[in-house]
């Protein structure tokens, strides 16, 4: 399940297409809009994306972790606008054991945001200014990639 959507995503639907008897860890991770960033009130975020190049490299980063630690995965990642309290992005991995489920939920999140062509612009609160950078940052490449 490779996806990026403008509806809310359902976490439980993605779940539950990810139940199969022969795999034992399932580990979900939920990116959610805060309210804050850098110590500056957030009123919305909006995302967007080149949706072919974006599909083609989460698809790419879904056949690696597969590859490395067996089971199935999945990402979906929200576009246009957000609120505080949204959801923006699921990955979910469902591994034969919990320690391979969680490693593979953990690359997913950090390649999806270090290599897929995602942007979003973070409105504040306070001043009504607007700020866009990419999804991804330097900082969240770790040794695990």
């Amino acid at each position: 399940m490779i996806r990026l959507q403008y509806e809310p995503i359902d976490v439980e639907t993605i779940r539950s297409a990810f139940e199969e008897t022969s795999l034992g860890g399932v580990a979900i991770f939920l990116g959610v809009v805060r309210d804050i960033t850098d110590g500056r009130l957030t009123s919305k975020l909006f995302y967007e994306a080149y949706e072919p190049m974006a599909i083609k490299e989460m698809e790419k980063i879904a056949r690696e972790a597969e590859q490395r630690w067996g089971g199935r995965v999945g990402m979906v990642h929200r576009l246009g606008e957000l609120f505080p309290g949204e959801i923006a992005v699921v990955t979910i991995a469902a591994c034969p054991h919990r320690e391979q489920a969680f490693e593979a939920c953990r690359f997913l999140i950090e390649k999806l945001k270090t290599e897929v062509p995602i942007w979003k612009t973070e409105f504040s609160a306070e001043d009504k200014t607007e700020t866009t950078v990419p999804a991804s940052t330097a900082e969240t490449r770790k040794s695990i990639l």
